[in-house]
């Protein structure tokens, strides 16, 4: 009898633990829910700060077109908004609205039968003023700059900023039409920035090819930072709406998906930074769309950092991405897609004439980095292994150093942007030291030096203007 109580005692006590944690997960369940209505509610906290953005199209050239109109689409959502024009600054060559080649001269679209998204854009810095430097010195508001009347983000503590910046890249860079930005350089002047409280939370979306590797490793969790990217560190971005009267892409699958996601809202606090970065993960399946940074800054509203003010107007629709290819065959897209175009016989010559030379430069270009791989002579490693791997950037001092001996001698980035695709052959190299900080100046020297005595005779004086 006495342990028949006991039993019913030990029962009573268990199922007295088991209603507990039943209650407990009701209650754990019941305060998940609460947090995803309040992400979903896209509510913030008060907020008496003002919002500053720098949007900016690296790229020149006409079949970049898409860049610039990313861009410009961009600048009229964050207008339309609320965010105000001394507030937005534009950085852009300028060459697409005007270009001999467009057949609707001063309009630019970011979508088939799209609507002007050209008209009224700022031209705050263009052609020679698109740099890495000034962009910088845009971001963190150079006193220089202001002084001379230019347009610079005058942030404080309270204030958000947004950028958005579409072009190529590479790994641990983003290129500008005459030079590039390196990751480290970046991060060095966000870190600089969160320092002196130029800001209170910041927000960077970055449209190009192994954009992941601008951030990855680098940009800190707790600077008030969080940033979206087109791809991860090692693979392309995509271009798409090839257009057949302007013969070109009008846009890129990562930046058209968020774009239009604002675009086609009234008001952008009905949906947070994550959710949209899960929308665009969702629909961007050409490439790995990435976050990094403090990802808490992901439960905020979109209007705190894209625009708070309602705007009525009949959105016109998302077009459908059906024609999506990696960026770094745009050109030879374009040369092959005008082949099968009607034309003449003169324009049959000049375009086949025009694609075949494109593959040849291409292929030497890639002959040439083959043959550089095997003069640096690397420890302990094949050439085969360096051109076929795809390592992780770790050590930016080393890849930097060659990168720009590479740029100098061998092949401008700027005028070559073709070369871009192989600079991950340089992280290879460089990830073949064991350790990135000690010891290795002899041998990095040793590759800078193989990499200019190879390029000034093998390299150095090719026939090709420019390889796309």
């Amino acid at each position: 009898m006495l342990k028949l109580n006991s039993a019913k005692i030990a029962c009573a006590k268990i199922g007295a633990v088991l209603a507990c944690v039943a209650n407990c997960l009701d209650f754990h369940l019941s305060f998940l829910n609460y947090l995803e209505n309040q992400e979903n509610n896209g509510e913030d906290k008060p907020w008496n700060g003002t919002i500053w953005a720098v949007l900016v199209a690296g790229s020149n050239g006409w079949f970049n077109y898409r860049h610039q109109a990313d861009i410009c689409h961009a600048y009229q959502v964050l207008h339309e908004h609320g965010v105000s024009d001394q507030n937005i600054i534009v950085m852009m060559y300028d060459d697409i609205a005007h270009n001999e080649q467009n057949p609707t001269k001063g309009v630019i679209i970011n979508k088939p039968n799209g609507r002007d998204v050209y008209k009224g854009v700022p031209k705050d810095y263009i052609n020679s003023e698109v740099t890495p430097d000034m962009f910088l010195k845009v971001l963190q508001g150079d006193q220089g700059l202001h002084q001379k009347g230019k347009k610079v983000i005058k942030s404080g503590p309270n204030d958000h900023i947004f950028v958005y910046f579409a072009d190529h890249g590479a790994p641990g860079l983003i290129a500008f039409p005459s030079d590039e930005l390196y990751a480290k350089d970046l991060n060095k002047a966000l870190k600089t920035m969160a320092h002196q409280k130029k800001f209170n939370k910041m927000v960077i979306y970055i449209e190009a090819c192994e954009s992941g590797s601008m951030f990855s490793g680098l940009l800190p969790k707790n600077i008030n930072i969080f940033a979206t990217t087109a791809a991860n560190s090692s693979e392309s971005s995509y271009a798409c709406y090839y257009d057949e009267l302007r013969e070109t892409y009008l846009g890129d699958v990562y930046s058209v998906n968020w774009i239009e996601d604002s675009d086609s809202r009234h008001s952008l606090s009905s949906e947070t930074l994550q959710q949209q970065f899960r929308r665009v993960l969702k629909e961007t399946n050409t490439s790995h769309v990435e976050e990094f940074g403090d990802r808490t800054i992901g439960q905020m509203s979109l209007s705190q950092f894209q625009g708070s003010k309602t705007y009525n107007k009949t959105y016109e629709g998302k077009a459908l991405i059906t024609d999506a290819v990696p960026s770094g065959d745009v050109p030879i897209a374009i040369a092959f897609k005008r082949l099968n175009t009607r034309q003449t016989e003169e324009q049959t010559f000049v375009n086949k004439f025009k694609y075949e030379e494109l593959l040849r430069a291409r292929s030497f270009l890639i002959t040439s980095v083959k043959h550089l791989i095997r003069e640096l002579d690397v420890k302990n490693v094949s050439a085969d292994s360096i051109w076929s791997d795809k390592k992780e950037l770790i050590n930016h001092e080393c890849y930097v150093n060659l990168i720009q001996h590479f740029d100098n001698h061998c092949f401008d980035l700027s005028t070559h942007p073709f070369a871009l695709r192989f600079l991950y052959v340089f992280v290879n190299v460089c990830e073949t030291l064991e350790n990135v900080n000690i010891g290795n100046a002899h041998i990095i020297e040793s590759w800078i030096s193989r990499i200019v005595r190879h390029c000034s005779h093998h390299i150095s004086g090719h026939p090709f203007k420019q390889i796309l």
